[in-house]
């Protein structure tokens, strides 16, 4: 339970992750602030959403194959 509530804190509560490539920080940097800050946490939802997805699946298969070992 510890390990889920240490990854939550990073996800959700960390305010400081900046995602973008160089390109998009440069396009940021012209659009002012609260634009880029919606690039940059529309950029974390993109990359998380496959992340949550194989994770799911990965864990429904362990839970499916550590009964059988």
């Amino acid at each position: 339970m510890k390990k889920i509530t240490l990854l939550l804190h990073f996800i959700l509560i960390t305010n400081a992750l900046l995602a973008q490539c160089s390109m998009c920080t440069k396009t940021a940097q012209q659009l002012g602030e609260k634009p880029a800050l919606g690039l940059n946490y529309g950029i974390l939802y993109l990359m998380l959403t496959p992340f949550i997805i194989v994770g799911f699946v990965a864990w429904r298969w362990w839970k499916a194959n550590r009964d059988k070992a």
